[in-house]
């Protein structure tokens, strides 16, 4: 699962395998258009030099390459790979595409300001070499054929723009997918909180509301009785009816005053049905089963970093996992306080997920999506894990968070959930 960063990191890798390619495609035509003799063989060596720095770059690209492209400096390098075919290769040879790679790699690693140096750099030694007659398989006695020498300098100042715009484009498209999980993690937990209102609202309506207004016909009542024994009777009704009332607004105090959290599984099915509403793939949620204990109530911050961690494993799925379904599963592992929250995010997609959580093996290969995911799993105090799907193809993202000192109880059943449809075990959520 790639991010913007990492897009960037697999482009530049393919670009390098690219020239690869293109060094031995069109190694052949050069080599005839050399003259016989030392001429073609340093040609030849040339171009096995170029082949086997390229493949050097490309096999080696998750251990050498971040640090490659993190100093632009070091870049200057990938210009000596193309020195000995730009002084062996005779002039109009399609061996100068191989050239255009450098530029190329200078717009996706460092951006506008990497991609003028180096498409100077390489404009310059092209139009140098073209210009100045060099012993290697050119006639020595052509002079030089400016238009055709112009043609590869403009060439590679074009690599260099369209590797910049290439590279802005996908930080943008990344940073656009952020903001709508982000979107999407706030709108789930707004709705969480919009429940949660309604529940209050339902709670004051059905208990204190009530009790309120049989008070206040008791003592209409009251002041309208003239037998002394009935009003007594009566008025004693109306004490206990205060005291009931007093009572259940104490306990809705409470509830508000102590952080009534977050009803997860609430408010990952208003996630998983906006992602799916949203994006057109089904997604089937599993919660525990109204007949067992209902997960407790998170703290509001802890949901949140919950759901901001589901948030960015849908939209990896969606936007590189190439899956057709998505399953989430909320369980219970335990009881009391050595109890866990356990979430599983699974897709049938196509994997691909490293294997390990250290955070400076995610930083070195560009896997910043995950590596924000693991740090926030630590800022709630839970465990992260990634890999292939137990059961067949796929990816599954595995959450595993214990239940916080002083977390909210589960809401009583009548209170619990003012969707009927989340209480059967899987809830399909499809656009």
């Amino acid at each position: 699962m790639a991010t913007g960063p990492h897009a960037v990191h697999a482009l530049c890798r393919q670009v390098l395998a690219l020239r690869m390619a293109t060094t031995a495609l069109t190694a052949p035509a050069a080599l005839a258009r050399t003259a016989p003799g030392p001429a073609t063989w340093r040609l030849a060596a040339a171009v096995l030099l170029t082949c086997a720095l390229s493949y050097a770059l490309c096999h080696g690209w998750e251990r050498g390459g971040p640090w490659l492209l993190r100093h632009r400096r070091t870049l200057a390098a990938d210009l000596a790979i193309g020195a000995p075919l730009l002084v062996t290769a005779p002039p109009g040879s399609p061996l100068g595409l191989v050239l255009l790679g450098t530029p190329l790699l200078a717009g996706l690693a460092h951006g506008r300001r990497g991609a003028a140096a180096y498409a100077a750099a390489q404009a310059g030694l092209v139009l140098l070499a073209g210009l100045v007659p060099v012993a290697g398989g050119r006639p020595a006695t052509a002079g030089p054929d400016v238009p055709g020498t112009l043609v590869l300098p403009g060439l590679c100042l074009l690599a260099g723009a369209a590797g910049a715009q290439l590279r802005d484009l996908l930080l943008r498209l990344d940073a656009a997918g952020r903001a709508l999980a982000r979107h999407r993690s706030g709108q789930a937990a707004a709705e969480a909180t919009s429940a949660e209102r309604a529940r209050l609202a339902r709670e004051l309506h059905d208990s204190l509301g009530k009790t309120l207004h049989g008070l206040a016909l008791s003592a209409e009542a009251l002041s309208r009785t003239p037998d002394p024994a009935t009003a007594g009777t009566r008025a004693a009704g109306i004490a206990e009816a205060a005291r009931r009332a007093a009572t259940e607004s104490r306990a809705l105090l409470t509830d508000l005053r102590h952080d009534g959290g977050t009803d997860l599984a609430h408010a990952l099915h208003a996630q998983a049905t906006a992602f799916a509403r949203e994006t057109g793939l089904p997604v089937e949620l599993t919660t525990p089963a109204p007949d067992r204990t209902p997960p407790p109530r998170l703290p509001a911050a802890t949901a949140a970093e919950v759901l901001a961690m589901t948030a960015e494993a849908l939209e990896n799925t969606r936007r590189h996992a190439g899956a057709r379904r998505i399953r989430m599963e909320l369980g219970l592992e335990g009881r009391g306080a050595a109890g866990r929250l356990t979430l599983r995010v699974t897709d049938d997609g196509r994997g691909g997920l490293p294997a390990g959580t250290c955070p400076a093996d995610l930083a070195r290969a560009g896997h910043f999506g995950l590596l924000g995911m693991t740090e926030r799993a630590e800022a709630v105090g839970a465990r992260l894990s990634f890999g292939p799907a137990p059961h067949g193809a796929g990816t599954e993202v595995r959450l595993s968070l214990p239940f916080p000192d002083g977390a909210p109880a589960p809401a009583p059943a009548a209170a619990r959930d003012p969707y009927p449809d989340r209480r059967s075990p899987a809830c399909r959520c499809a656009s």
